[in-house]
């Protein structure tokens, strides 16, 4: 996901000398001035959430030493996050919701600090200039909770008898940790997460050495590429956890307890590395350091979220048995989501279409049923004259039928029309070129054209930016 900020504003005086046209001009002098310190804007300007995240600074990356206690639901802990600023910065904002900042430091020195709704407002003893990088230390806690959102539902950090589960989208990390809350701004992320001895912590990316101290086991976990702040997750409770090693990588599958142990949840997980293998002969190298997957079973839990490296299933999803459906689509998502993410909300057909377009793949690879069989079954299903385009649903219909089927189709229609070796070498560059970074429909139009030399400005426009039956490709 491209960086965002707001732009400082610096005042230049210039200084101008008169001459002659006889004479050599007389030597001037253009004496620096001081910077103008401005606040951080209090979002990051997304067009559908236009409060989500925070302008002025851009992080590089959060380091988090929490303790859960699901006794008391207490939550506290420091978080320690370096950031540069993109503009000469007076204060800025994080996205902190529920919880209570006690102590703030910037590079060291004391930081006066403010709650204002969601916002936690940091003023520096000094302003910090456009360019320099700096770390903030937050010493917080309170009991976590989630942020109600009458269209798109709750997420965030959902309590349960075992333990708990910090989860959702589009957005969930600022209730349990200050953050810009944006997927442009992408982050390393670390996690020390303190639980009492017997109860597990899962989170994302490379496990760390566990340490039990007095009735306390500290869990360890860090994701070391870039990670959009919704795909932080942790899960705490009673899991079975098994760590093995895929294509040199560790592979951390997790499975509540209260799941039957060779149950449809931990058959499906099993196929993760299976999964992985086929996608990256599409899409190319798997693009993170570790993999895995976490069954929880918790009935609020009705999705799947494709959390960075260890993607995280509801129950539901494995009523009826086994389902390889989900894991192939969140493991797409590793490519198309994570890896490469979104500039933009606008633009999230870019993760559900790749994503669902990639179950059609693995449906035709386990000789079910052919991709175009797949494309044919939704096409002459799916309701027409529902509202919301793939390319432009609105903030309401993020997750609606638009955005997930017809931008499945939409890439099954690209295919079709630039064919089958420009579209391979299309998934190739698109998620190399982009690893580790943002992108958007406008990028994606730009490679397609590249690719395949065809002008494909009236296909996109058909299948995303409009509402009618395109014909069939």
């Amino acid at each position: 996901m491209s960086r965002a900020g707001v732009a400082g504003v610096l005042c230049v005086a210039l200084a101008v000398t008169g001459c002659s046209a006889d004479d050599e001009p007389a030597p001037s002098s253009t004496p620096s001035s001081a910077p103008v310190f401005a606040p951080g804007a209090e979002g990051i300007g997304d067009a559908y959430f236009p409060k989500y995240g925070n302008g002025g600074y851009d992080v590089a990356g959060y380091d988090l030493k929490l303790r859960f206690d699901p006794k008391t639901d207490e939550l506290s802990g420091t978080a320690t996050i370096t950031a540069t600023a993109t503009q000469d910065l007076s204060r800025f904002n994080f996205d902190l919701s529920k919880l209570a900042a006690r102590n703030v430091t910037v590079d060291g020195v004391r930081a006066s600090s403010k709650a204002e709704g969601t916002e936690l407002v940091v003023t520096p003893a000094e302003g910090i200039v456009d360019g320099r990088p700096f770390t903030v230390v937050v010493e917080y806690g309170g009991k976590p909770g989630q942020l109600g959102n009458a269209v798109l539902g709750e997420g965030g950090w959902l309590e349960n008898p075992d333990g708990a589960i910090a989860l959702g989208q589009p957005e969930s990390a600022s209730t349990w940790f200050p953050v810009n809350d944006h997927p442009s701004d992408k982050a390393t992320f670390k996690l020390a997460m303190t639980v009492p001895e017997g109860v597990e912590a899962i989170s994302n990316g490379v496990p760390g050495p566990s340490t039990t101290t007095a009735g306390w086991t500290t869990w360890n976990w860090a994701e070391s590429a870039p990670m959009a702040s919704y795909l932080a997750m942790v899960v705490v409770g009673q899991y079975r956890i098994t760590t093995t090693t895929h294509n040199g990588k560790p592979m951390v599958l997790a499975v509540a307890e209260s799941l039957p142990a060779n149950g449809p949840a931990a058959q499906s997980l099993a196929k993760t590395g299976e999964i992985t293998d086929f996608l990256a002969t599409k899409f190319g190298p798997y693009p993170f350091d570790a993999n895995g997957g976490v069954a929880v079973d918790d009935r609020n839990i009705a999705y799947a979220l494709e959390t960075q490296s260890r993607p995280v299933y509801g129950p539901a999803f494995f009523n009826g048995g086994p389902n390889e459906s989900v894991i192939t689509h969140e493991l797409a998502h590793q490519w198309f989501g994570d890896s490469v993410a979104l500039e933009k909300w606008q633009d999230i057909w870019l993760n559900e279409g790749f994503a669902t377009y990639s179950e059609w793949l693995w449906d035709e690879h386990k000789g079910r049923r052919t991709v175009e069989q797949s494309f044919n079954d939704v096409y002459n299903s799916f309701q027409w004259n529902q509202p919301g385009e793939a390319g432009d649903p609105g903030a309401a219909r993020i997750f609606g039928a638009a955005v997930y089927q017809r931008g499945g189709m939409t890439v099954y229609a690209l295919r079709k029309a630039i064919g089958d070796p420009a579209f391979d070498q299309l998934l190739k560059r698109w998620t190399s070129e982009h690893k580790d970074g943002n992108a958007s429909t406008d990028d994606l139009i730009a490679l397609a054209e590249e690719v395949s030399g065809k002008q494909l400005d009236d296909l996109f426009q058909s299948w995303l930016f409009t509402t009618g039956k395109p014909a069939k490709p």
